[in-house]
Order: structure tokens, then C-alpha cells, then sequence
């Protein structure tokens, strides 16, 4: 992992605003003493979930989306380290392990690729080199018995997280085969055809790679499902969608009934979890939308899902702090440390009970 930059304890208290009478996370987080010694720590850790960020938007860019992708990375940091410490989330059993700093590719790109198709093409290349360190990542980390939790950078991390977290918890005889199922709270299938890597076509990669046994997404919209992904749908008995328009259009289910008919439809394996923030209405993303979820469907979905299925990863993606044409926001960063923190008590609770 040429682009991992792991965290010391110092660099979370950098972050982390210190107050009297009060523990922040950033207090209590995990972090890995010793970096060259990586395995060995990550096995002895009494963690259960590794926290990592994928700050990139070459994924995107490939996808001829806008950039920004990268951005939401230290945002989300800022806010998740300075929550409250308590019973309801102490902090403990999560070891922050540090993020991907794929800027040296970006910058190849930017500097030296002479025509917009020449950079989509490099964007691409690109793409795979991202996905054998991320591959890597979360193969090591469910070969050793945690949870990866994964903010993004674009959907295109999708592919590397399934096909590493497949091979890990075959690797530690918990599946017989590499193969794990997918859920995907997301406006877009990210099913795309598999003519190059980008952030589009991650969950096609898998599925046509072996590593994707059965796939539900749930919130698309009508308007964005390409009619030859659309028939791979139908004809398909391991994939599945519900649409935005079915849910709160056509009311033929209401939002946990839909999220409850696609865990329904995953058998006893592990499955990932996604969501692309750009299912959220008025989130900051590559692909922002007038019209979607709100932020507490969102919050429900994570909830909902860490208790009913086997999580082998979740994954949160596309959320921007700034996007590439200028437009800013200052909440995403306390979104997505909402939607993990949910994710860990979630799973607690389901200890506990």
C-alpha cells in the first residue's frame, strides 16, 4: 500500500478539540502503535471495526462526473473526533487506521494528459491501480476478523471492497467461497458496462469477476436506469432494485419496507454495505439531487441494515465538501460521522439485546 498514510495518536488529537469534564472520540479511538508491524497489531487490536478513508475523485472524474469526491474526507474527521465519548458510543472499538493519498496520480493526470479523453483514459488506468491497494486493504483487515469502514472518494471503491473482503473472510474460513452479497441505499445502480473502471461499473466488475453473489440497490431513480442495465435486472434472479418512484411515488412500499424486502432477499452470507450520498436530497455530491431521501432515511438504512444482515464492510461514498465548479457546503463532514456512529451502535445494540 504505496499511498496509505497511517495515523499515530497524535494525529487525532490535532483534530480533536479538548474540553474539561468532557472525552471526545478522538480521545479514546484506537490507533496502530506500530505501522511496519501491521498484520500482527491488526490481529492483537480488540477492535471490531478499522476506520479508513479513500479521499479521491479519479473514480468520478473517470466517469466523467465532477470532482470533489476527495474532499469530505477531513471534514468527516473533524466531526467524528470531536463527538461525544459515552455509553452510547465510547470509541473503543474503533481503530482509526489513517487514508489513501492517491494525489501523485492526480497530478500525473492533470499535468500530462493532453486531451479530455486522454485524461478519461489515464483516469481509468488509474482507477486500477486504486483498486489493488484497496483490494489489499480490506482483504487484511477481514482476514483478521474486523469490520472495514470505508469513506470515500468515489463508488468506484465499491468493486475493490467487495472482491477484498471476499477474499479475506474466505481466507479466514468464514465464507467457502470469495463471494459476498451487496446492498446499496443510491440513485444510480453503479452497474454500468464493464469498458474501463470508474465509479460507475463497480458492482458490474464484481458480479462478472465472481465476487458478488446477489446485489439489491434500493432509491434509484427511473430516470437514471439505462435500459440494457435495466433488462440485466430483470433477467437476473441475483439482482435486485427499488426504485425512488416505487417507494414514495407510487407508494407501493413505504422506505423500511423496501429496505426490509432486499435484506429478506440476502441468504446467511456476508454482505457489504453501501451508500452513495448522492441519494440524498440536497447532499453535497458528484451527481447532487433535487429530489431524494432525507438524511434521516439515510440514518434509518444504516440502522436498519447493521442489525439484519452480516456486515462485511460499510461503505460510504461521493459525499463532496467542495465540489469542482466552486460550491461548497460545512455539514457533510457531520453527516457521515452521524451514519457511522449509527452503524457501530447499531451493531452494539444488537450485542446487547
Amino acid at each position: 500500500m504505496n499511498h496509505f498514510k497511517f495515523y499515530n495518536k497524535e494525529d487525532l488529537l490535532y483534530l480533536t478539540r479538548l474540553r474539561r469534564f468532557e472525552t471526545k472520540l478522538g480521545e479514546r479511538l484506537q490507533v496502530l502503535s506500530h505501522p511496519d508491524q501491521f498484520e500482527e497489531k491488526l490481529d492483537k487490536s480488540s477492535a471490531s471495526y478499522v476506520l479508513f478513508g479513500i479521499p479521491e475523485d479519479i473514480g468520478v472524474k473517470a466517469n466523467y462526473g465532477k470532482g470533489g469526491a476527495d474532499s469530505a474526507w477531513l471534514p468527516f474527521l473533524s466531526s467524528f473526533l470531536n463527538m461525544q465519548s459515552n455509553d452510547f458510543l465510547t470509541g473503543e472499538e474503533i481503530l482509526l487506521l489513517g487514508h489513501f493519498d492517491f494525489g501523485d496520480l492526480q497530478y500525473l493526470i492533470e499535468n500530462h494528459a493532453r486531451s479530455e479523453e486522454e485524461k478519461i483514459e489515464a483516469y481509468r488506468h488509474a482507477v486500477n491501480q486504486i483498486d489493488e491497494e484497496v483490494e489489499q486493504l480490506s482483504k487484511q483487515i477481514t482476514a483478521a476478523g474486523k469490520i472495514p469502514i470505508a469513506i470515500g472518494g468515489g463508488h468506484n471503491n465499491a468493486y475493490p471492497l467487495i472482491k477484498g473482503s471476499a477474499k479475506g473472510l474466505f481466507k479466514s474460513g468464514k465464507i467457502p467461497l470469495a463471494q459476498i452479497n451487496v446492498i446499496n441505499l443510491d440513485a444510480h445502480t453503479d452497474f454500468r458496462p464493464a469498458e474501463g473502471r470508474h465509479s460507475g461499473n463497480g458492482f458490474r466488475y464484481a458480479e462478472e469477476d465472481g465476487y458478488l453473489q446477489k446485489y439489491s440497490v434500493i432509491g434509484v431513480k427511473e430516470s437514471y436506469i439505462q435500459q440494457n442495465v435495466w433488462l440485466d435486472f430483470v433477467n437476473n434472479p441475483f439482482l435486485d432494485l427499488i426504485s425512488y418512484e416505487d417507494i414514495f411515488l407510487h407508494e407501493k412500499r413505504n422506505f423500511l419496507q423496501a429496505v426490509a424486502h432486499c435484506t429478506n432477499l440476502m441468504d446467511e452470507n456476508y454482505c457489504g454495505i453501501d451508500l452513495d450520498l448522492d441519494v440524498i436530497q440536497d447532499v453535497l455530491s458528484s451527481a447532487c439531487a433535487s429530489s431524494g431521501i432525507t438524511v434521516m432515511h439515510a440514518r434509518q438504512y444504516v440502522n436498519f441494515v447493521a442489525q439484519d444482515l452480516k456486515p462485511a464492510y460499510l461503505h460510504i461514498c461521493e459525499g463532496a465538501a467542495q465540489l469542482s465548479d466552486g460550491r461548497k457546503t460545512d455539514t457533510i463532514g457531520q453527516l457521515i460521522g452521524f451514519l457511522v456512529a449509527d452503524f457501530v451502535k447499531a451493531r452494539q445494540d444488537l450485542k446487547i439485546n
